[in-house]
């Protein structure tokens, strides 16, 4: 006779029970049943089913084990119990009829290795038929191993999963929180075979996925990582992982988990000489620990909550270390020509926003003769600035072809440039620097995004001459980032603000500008426009003539899922108060100055900035500056309140509605404020200021 016991943690449907049972005594099978039920429904639900014999399991539940999933506290209350675990040990056949006992047979199939361990009732009947033709095996010793250990688990796993894995990840069940916890067992299980691990996570987490449980499904890569020992293994794990929260917009609470094996990865290639590799390996650990879901598309990063520490992972790696060995130049650059203009080449990739000043100024100037590369429109030049590994693995001295291509594509414009600007310190200025510059003095300009990037860390600062900053505080964080910065190699590096006319922006104000507030710029998320709108409704409590005004296009959702997101929740908030007239959308123009006649106070609502050029135009144009102490570098040495006079700085929406309302008090009082704001702005950050500044960088005494 072959003894099957049937376990339900739960009630289930009688007529399945029933049937079951018929079909099981028609293989020779006798049946045994027990149940975590309710008393009422064991008392009279059972009556005319054919058990060899039936028990009531414990119900009450333990208080250590309130948090656990279901099946797991089904098993903590019926493990001791004597009916339980005499029937069990005599089973040939332990079958669970519904999820919440998947737990409780795999245990009991630990303490009896002889009996097959199922899901649901046509396993159990295959399981029957096969023991009938075999032979059923005489029980062993009911008891526990000294350990879960993978041959025995592996074993178990290995029938489940085809009899019970399709089942148990079916999207139906893999949406049910016990279910999707419950698979987490088999994962942390400690000594299964590898493959069988790695197979079992990644169904898992496909499974996970197709329920739309993404967190649970880069949680099951994670877990199965942290019990793989194979460093590639675990690197690719982590890294999908990472990749799949990261795809959704979610700062991954994986990355550094993903960093650290992709780095330990990267090193172990480096030190055997497997320079290709480990070059790839590298840029993967930094894309992910420089992602731009964590640091640019998110309202805080915690590369400026703390940036020694955040980049003291990276640093720690031989391989990296590699890569950022300073190399120097061969010679120094060459005296600017006395006999001739200084030929200028001005550079960029794609961005040339800040550009257009400085080449009308350089193209005119007698003493100057400009060229300017755009690498973006050069099919050569664009073609290898996708290929940033190479950047690396030319550094440690696997790739030399690239930089003899590098040599070839640059050398005449070196050739030809006394002095080569290079705007936005990024992919050019990484690929530019594996190469010796010559005798041509090389400056780069550093604005702000690029020090929440990985080029940082890729560019040899010791072949640049002088690293240009926008800001103070923008040159604090990159330092504390780069220890070329710190080196004695490290560039010149001063700060020069960007090239604005803004002359043009004083203009006559609208009679009831001083009630408009204005956001100029809402394309990003760094701009947190939603801080702005908290500050419109504190000021409409108190006078209902206040309007914001926004000038600029929208974020672009495609951008990220962390944009998207932002986006989608300031919709929300400003779809009411763009309906009542409270909030204006001027949307994208080529007329700020004209857009800005109508705003009487400006706003940075940013979380951070370099020089927020939409600031400096409004204050030019008399709208009285309200700035944000932007979060990132609030409290440093160098934040927005060095790089603005006093007074113009406010920490809260309730700070900045108080400095609205006092200077707003009369008329008279705000075009006070409005005259010194526009005095003040012209005077500092004009272009007929600020030229002088390019004309020292460029021409020195000449």
């Amino acid at each position: 006779m072959i003894d099957v016991l049937l376990i339900s943690g739960n009630t289930v449907a009688v007529p399945m029970l029933r049937e079951a049972v018929r079909k099981l005594g028609a293989e020779g099978a006798r049946v045994s049943y027990a149940a975590s039920v309710p008393a009422q429904w064991y008392a009279g639900q059972l009556d005319g089913i054919d058990f060899a014999d039936k028990h009531r399991l414990p119900r009450a539940n333990l208080r250590r084990a309130a948090n656990l999933p279901f099946g797991e506290r089904v098993w903590l209350r019926s493990r001791k119990d004597a009916w339980l675990r005499e029937h069990a040990a005599k089973a040939h056949v332990i079958v669970a009829l519904e999820e919440g006992s998947v737990y409780t047979v795999w245990e009991l199939a630990q303490r009896n290795r002889t009996a097959k361990a199922v899901y649901g009732v046509a396993p159990a009947l295959n399981a029957v038929r096969e023991l009938a033709e075999q032979g059923a095996p005489a029980p062993k010793a009911f008891r526990p191993p000294a350990s879960l250990v993978a041959r025995d688990f592996g074993r178990a796993l290995k029938r489940l999963p085809d009899a019970t894995g399709r089942a148990l990840t079916t999207r139906k069940l893999m949406r049910r929180n016990v279910v999707a916890k419950l698979w987490r067992l088999p994962l942390r299980a400690p000594g299964v075979p590898q493959g069988l691990r790695v197979a079992t996570g990644r169904r898992v987490a496909e499974a996970m996925k197709w329920a739309d449980k993404h967190s649970g499904a880069a949680y099951a890569l994670a877990l199965t990582a942290s019990k793989v020992k194979d460093p590639a293994v675990k690197a690719r794990l982590l890294d999908d992982a990472a990749s799949m929260e990261f795809g959704r917009g979610v700062v991954s609470k994986h990355v550094n988990q993903a960093v650290k094996a992709l780095l330990v990865q990267a090193d172990a290639k480096f030190a055997a000489g497997e320079y290709q590799d480990a070059a790839m390996t590298l840029r993967r650990a930094l894309v992910l620990g420089f992602h731009r879901v964590t640091h640019i598309d998110q309202l805080t990063s915690p590369l400026a909550d703390n940036p020694e520490r955040f980049v003291k992972p990276f640093h720690a790696s031989k391989a990296l270390q590699a890569i950022m060995a300073p190399r120097g130049r061969e010679r120094p650059p060459a005296e600017p020509p006395t006999d001739g203009p200084l030929r200028l080449l001005i550079a960029t990739s794609a961005n040339d926003n800040f550009l257009r000043h400085l080449l009308d100024r350089y193209r005119e100037h007698p003493d100057v003769e400009v060229r300017y590369l755009d690498f973006t429109t050069q099919p050569s030049l664009k073609r290898i600035l996708g290929t940033d590994w190479r950047v690396l693995a030319t550094r440690m001295g696997g790739d030399p072809e690239y930089a003899a291509l590098v040599e070839d594509l640059l050398r005449p414009h070196l050739d030809w440039a006394d002095t080569l600007f290079l705007d936005w310190c990024v992919g050019p200025a990484a690929m530019l620097t594996t190469i010796d510059p010559g005798d041509t003095r090389v400056i780069v300009r550093l604005h702000s995004y690029e020090v929440f990037t990985r080029w940082t860390q890729l560019v040899d600062f010791s072949r640049i001459d002088d690293l240009v900053f926008v800001a103070d505080h923008v040159r604090d964080l990159a330092t504390s980032l780069a220890p070329q910065l710190r080196g004695p190699q490290a560039p010149r590096m001063p700060m020069l603000h960007n090239a604005m006319e803004l002359a043009g922006f004083a203009r006559e104000k609208a009679p009831d500008a001083r009630f408009n507030i204005g956001l100029v710029g809402v394309s990003q998320v760094a701009k947190d426009p939603i801080w702005a709108v908290d500050l419109l409704r504190l000021l409409r409590a108190e006078d209902e003539r206040y309007r914001l005004l926004l000038v600029g296009g929208d974020m672009d959702p495609g951008t990220s899922q962390a944009t998207r997101k932002y986006r989608n929740r300031m919709e929300r908030v400003l779809k009411p108060l763009v309906a009542s007239g409270q909030v204006l959308r001027l949307g994208p123009t080529d007329d700020v100055a004209g857009k800005l006649t109508d705003i009487g106070f400006v706003i940075s609502s940013s979380v951070r900035e370099g020089s927020h050029v939409g600031v400096m135009e409004g204050a030019a144009s008399g709208a009285v500056p309200v700035v944000r102490d932007w979060p990132f570098y609030a409290g440093k040495a160098n934040s927005a309140r060095t790089l603005y006079p006093d007074g113009w700085v406010v920490d809260t929406p309730a700070e900045a509605a108080h400095r609205v309302l006092e200077v707003n008090t009369t008329e008279g009082s705000w075009a006070d404020a409005s005259k010194l704001a526009s005095e003040y702005a012209l005077s500092t950050w004009d272009w007929s200021v600020v030229s002088g500044d390019f004309d020292e960088l460029f021409l020195g005494d000449r």
